[in-house]
């Protein structure tokens, strides 16, 4: 046993045992056929990423899992890796680029690809070495990357066979079109943002001269697109008015009126002006129209040759020139403030545009059905449930996936084109296939190119599960068939769709089984005000900065505990401050038992069983029963995915129970064998929980007090003892500490110093526990200081220099001399009286409620039922101590 220093000095010892984990491999974990895998594969951070508090927060409750579950002795893995991240990956690139003079398109796709590459070498690994920093124990033997060679054969794989299967199309759609990126998006990658806008009504003249219609759009630039005005069929208002042509203003293009049930007669006018090629409505009655669709956009949002004098201006350029100018043609009817839900680009945050385009999709509604029913049939559970319900509105509403990008950083698709075909047909010439063909199928040209877009990030990330251990190679069989499917995946609300939906759908449809059988689904890390955290707020707080001030314990155990299941996390630099609290707790107890203990007396087994429980005093046995009862406790909670529960659980037993009442005691037999053995085994015990949550301050400690135990990476949960869980034990001395605490209150509103000595009177009027004072009187005097305890038979202060409570049907009148203040004093217990009177209120709120009677359990019931009484009788207690003081 090595000497535990004054300070503990976390910044020095968390690389060291970290270092030491990792080189002893304690992370890896192999096929192990007689034992039990546990799963997690990590949500994959992208290449680009630095770590925030949404990882930490992430991050730590996987590590807890993890480290839980190889404690009880599973075999246990944490997957890592990185996503490719593509369009954020290229855009730190080109940014890079900018800064040089360059632009991408100057070095050329294939010398651009070698930049990302060498900037990926450089800077990839740094959210890894974060995530080491925070004590994360993942096997970083296999660290994965989602363009790794391994993972880009299982991602061309997948889009071969969905092929195959008629899943995968070309078409010309609307799609999001990012300006800034130059890419489609998915809707998931375009979010609405509520924006403060305006409704633009414009008069568009008729063709036969007998006046106009008006229409109301948020996009007047798209007029130039326009190829219909259309309104609805049973709008008497238009009827007259269908069939007839109107002359675009600007183009003088004829387009005609037509009727459409889509048109809802209460927007604006009740007319609504139709551009197939820039929005997604109108064009589904482009198609049922049979309109022309005419694009009137670059593909970096500026205005191209169809928008006729407004070419080469940016779109909002061209929209304030166009309001304008219609001003001045007398078409402007007016403008009026409208709000309304616009896309932005999940990256850049750039305003998407609707846009007609070529790109690759995915039918989902047939991967769809079978990841509904999983989750319907309990195959799959959500944490918090409700998530289960935003789960399946999305997949019983699923859209197609747009999986094309116009971007060179990412895994492009393993298609070919013959140019001599294409110029004939547009889809003659196509091949999907694994290699490059020599030739085209069709003409036996030798001249093939491949497609020049890659494949949405998420199309790579929806593999992870599988794809991680070499599916689908043959050689993978064997791991995947041991740790597939995995256990839980942890996560947040907002990738639901982009990520959890999408790898349940490809683990049934490649692996035929479900990803994993748990989605816990934590909250958003925000700052005090609410605000979620963000670089432009201002707001944001590092966990590296954390870390380095508090130590990545503090961090871990002050996150934990301020997450309460699926909600969110409101953070402020000084929450930490309870972390480092309890961290220096654990430490100067640590140190103050070992500085008390005869290492020669200790056993070899820090957890071995208590072979003479039953003859030791109360204060050990109740200890040693709390400890097992809260280690049941956590780990009911963490099987429950309950992690601030469990968190709460071990700093109220080990700061309350074990130091604030246990270590005060156990000075009163300090030397003696029994309470030396107790220290010990329960301080070891408290390491071993406390040690998922606090990885490395519990290390520390554990091989200075167990040099011979070894790691407690390796050492298994603290085993249930049977016969040593007391409740009946537990509730005794629960009821010494409680009157105690009384006790000390008293002192402390007296303003005694805890060095005075007091005389204490106590009146109860039930026999068992007056038997369990008069039992114990000697913890309560030296607990409390007190020279004399009596007990009286009256309801009443002894005298007229008490100050006086009453708890758990204990009335306590404590004497230090002198006068009180009786207005004070009566004040005081009128305030405890109204407080018990509000208790007793939501007591029997609870209670006359149907609900809760109908569906809570009997036992639950019954406890209620005991509260509000014991509530009652100590209001009534206290109306007697009032009414004698009055006297």
């Amino acid at each position: 046993m090595s000497e535990i220093p004054t300070k503990y000095d976390f910044q020095d010892n968390e690389s060291r045992i970290y270092d030491s984990w990792e080189k002893k491999g304690f992370f890896h974990a192999k096929v192990n056929p007689g034992g039990k895998p546990f799963v997690i594969v990590i949500p994959p951070p992208n290449v680009t990423g630095i770590l925030h508090m949404g990882h930490a927060l992430n991050d730590t409750i996987q590590d807890i899992l993890v480290r839980y579950h190889k404690m009880i002795g599973e075999e246990t893995l944490w997957m890592p890796g990185t996503d490719h991240a593509g369009i954020a990956t290229q855009n730190v690139v080109e940014r890079k680029l900018g800064r040089e003079g360059l632009r991408r398109q100057d070095l050329g796709r294939e010398k651009f690809l070698e930049q990302v590459w060498l900037w990926k070498e450089q800077h990839g690994s740094t959210i890894i070495r974060q995530l080491k920093r925070l004590g994360c124990a993942c096997d970083w033997e296999r660290t994965r990357f989602t363009m790794d060679e391994g993972y880009s054969e299982a991602v061309q794989e997948v889009f071969i066979r969905l092929h195959q299967k008629g899943l995968i199309y070309r078409g010309n759609y609307i799609i999001n079109w990012c300006p800034r990126c130059q890419t489609a998006l998915s809707d998931e990658e375009a979010p609405h943002q509520d924006s403060s806008g305006f409704l633009y009504y414009i008069r568009y003249p008729l063709e036969d001269g007998s006046g106009s219609l008006t229409v109301a759009t948020t996009r007047p630039e798209t007029m130039l697109g326009d190829t219909a005005v259309a309104v609805n069929p049973r709008d008497e208002r238009y009827k007259k008015f269908i069939g007839k042509r109107i002359i675009l203003p600007f183009l003088d293009r004829l387009i005609p009126v037509i009727a459409d049930d889509f048109v809802d007669p209460e927007f604006g006018t009740g007319a609504v002006k139709v551009t197939p090629a820039h929005d997604p409505n109108d064009y589904g009655m482009g198609r049922r129209h049979d309109l022309p669709f005419i694009n009137i956009l670059h593909p970096d949002g500026r205005m191209n040759e169809n928008a006729g004098d407004y070419a080469g201006m940016d779109r909002f350029e061209a929209r304030e020139a166009l309001v304008e100018a219609l001003r001045e043609r007398g078409l402007l009817e007016k403008i009026v403030s409208h709000d309304h839900a616009v896309g932005h680009c999940y990256r850049c945050n750039t305003v998407i545009e609707p846009y007609l385009s070529k790109q690759w999709f995915v039918r989902m509604k047939p991967l769809a059905g079978p990841a509904v029913t999983a989750v319907k049939d309990g195959r799959i559970k959500f944490h918090p449930e409700r998530w289960e319900k935003v789960y399946l509105n999305w997949m019983e509403n699923i859209q197609d996936w747009c999986i094309s990008r116009q971007i060179w950083w990412g895994h492009r698709l393993p298609v070919y084109y013959c140019p001599r075909c294409q110029s004939k047909d547009g889809e003659a010439g196509v091949t999907v296939a694994r290699q490059k063909p020599e030739k085209c199928p069709v003409c036996g040209s030798a001249e093939i190119v491949q497609d020049n877009d890659v494949l949405d990030t998420w199309f790579s990330s929806w593999l992870w599960p599988f794809a991680t251990f070499g599916w689908p190679r043959p050689e993978a069989d064997s791991e995947l068939k041991y740790f597939y499917p995995t256990s839980v995946l942890v996560t947040a609300q907002e990738i639901i769709f982009f990520w959890v939906a999408r790898m349940i759908m490809a683990g049934l449809e490649f692996m035929n089984d479900i990803p994993f059988s748990d989605v816990y689904i934590h909250g958003t890390v925000r700052d005090k005000t609410g605000k979620k955290m963000s670089k432009s707020l201002g707001n944001v707080i590092d966990p590296l900065e954390i870390i380095d001030d508090f130590g990545a314990d503090a961090l871990r155990i002050s996150l934990i505990s301020l997450t309460s299941m699926g909600q969110d996390v409101y953070l402020s630099r000084d929450k930490f401050e309870y972390g480092r609290n309890f961290a220096n707790k654990i430490w100067n107890a640590a140190r103050f038992i070992q500085m008390n203990l005869d290492v020669d007396h200790l056993p070899a087994d820090p957890l071995a069983g208590f072979s003479d429980f039953a003859e030791m005093p109360l204060a050990e046995r109740w200890i040693i029963s709390r400890f097992y009862s809260v280690e049941a406790e956590v780990r009911r909670s963490l099987e429950r995915f309950r992690f601030n529960e469990a968190a709460g659980l071990l700093y109220d037993f080990f700061w309350h129970q074990f130091c604030d009442w246990y270590l005060e005691l156990a000075k009163l037999s300090i030397s003696e064998n029994h309470t030396q053995q107790t220290l010990y085994r329960i301080l070891s015990g408290s390491l071993l929980l406390l040690h998922p949550f606090m990885p490395f301050l519990t290390e520390e400690l554990w091989t200075r007090l167990c040099p011979s135990a070894g790691s407690l990476m390796t050492h298994p949960w603290p085993a249930a003892l049977p016969g040593v869980i007391d409740r009946e034990l537990e509730g005794e001395m629960g009821l010494i500490i409680t009157v105690c605490g009384t006790m000390r209150n008293l002192r402390s509103r007296k303003g005694l110093s805890p060095r005075v000595k007091v005389k204490v009177r106590i009146f109860v009027d039930e026999a068992g526990k007056r038997r369990i004072l008069e039992n114990n009187i000697e913890y309560v005097k030296y607990l409390v200081n007190a020279e004399e305890i009596s007990f009286s038979e009256e309801n009443q202060p002894p005298s007229p220099s008490v100050v006086s409570d009453v708890i758990s049907g204990c009335s306590i009148f404590l004497d230090a001399g002198g006068e009180i203040n009786k207005a004070e004093e009566e004040a005081k217990i009128n305030k405890r009286i109204a407080e018990l009177e509000e208790a007793i209120r939501r007591k029997e709120q609870l209670l006359n409620n149907p609900r809760f009677r109908e569906k809570a359990p009997p036992e639950v019931v019954e406890k209620e039922s005991a509260g509000k009484k014991e509530l009652v009788e100590e209001r009534e207690k206290l109306e007697q101590v009032k009414n004698a003081l009055s006297r």
